[in-house]
């Protein structure tokens, strides 16, 4: 994927904040052993069988790389320069050639058709425009590849899940660089315009109440 044509001229920016950011990389690098233990069992499912090149949304401080084989090449788009060293380090324990962009995901510079799979996990929460995102995964994405995920989402109507997740909106976002906890990723991504969708609801049992709530999926081009 040595082809860097752009889409187009760069419509949204990354606000790299000075407190934010270093405290995000240093969050996610500690948690990473939680999250994981937590989400095993579903990333095993989405991400088996990976290609050896991959485009990954967001992939902070490399918690999906552990998934990708040995020698494989993850393009990444990450625009917070804050994660870069720690997932720098992530891709030399994996043994993954890292092709690292700070670019948007609204907007990634990737030609048309030039990926056979492309993932995320907890990204499409905090991305400034999720129909954008899907739309520019389904832009680089060949015919018959696939986009796997797994996303936190908004909680059913009227649960109490739902009521702390409308609490707690705006510090979260504030402390979580722009994610939602109210955002209804589901009907996004069926929305999209891929050939077909299969996902599943599922729900954690972690004090991070308005993460609890998630669906984990794969898409076809």
């Amino acid at each position: 994927m040595t082809d860097t044509r752009t889409a187009g001229p760069s419509q949204t920016t990354f606000e790299q904040h000075a407190m934010r950011g270093p405290f995000n990389a240093a969050f996610f690098r500690l948690m990473d052993p939680y999250i994981e233990r937590n989400l095993r069992a579903r990333k095993q499912r989405v991400f088996a069988g990976l290609p050896r090149e991959i485009v990954e949304i967001g992939p902070g401080v490399g918690a999906n790389l552990r998934y990708l084989p040995d020698g494989s090449t993850l393009v990444a788009i990450e625009p917070n320069r804050h994660m870069h060293g720690p997932l720098q380090d992530a891709a030399l324990r994996h043994r993954v050639r890292l092709d690292l962009r700070d670019t948007m995901a609204e907007q990634t510079g990737l030609p048309d058709d030039s990926a056979d799979t492309v993932i995320s996990s907890l990204v499409l929460c905090s991305v400034q425009d999720p129909a954008a995102v899907l739309a520019e995964i389904r832009r680089i994405l060949r015919p018959g590849g696939t986009f796997r995920f797994l996303e936190h989402v908004a909680a059913s109507s009227g649960t109490p899940t739902r009521m702390v997740q409308r609490m707690l909106r705006r510090p979260w976002a504030w402390t979580f660089e722009g994610c939602s906890c109210e955002r209804d990723l589901e009907k996004q991504v069926r929305a999209a315009g891929f050939e077909s969708v299969t996902l599943e609801h599922y729900r954690l049992h972690t004090p991070f109440l308005p993460f609890n709530t998630q669906i984990a999926g794969i898409a076809q081009a």
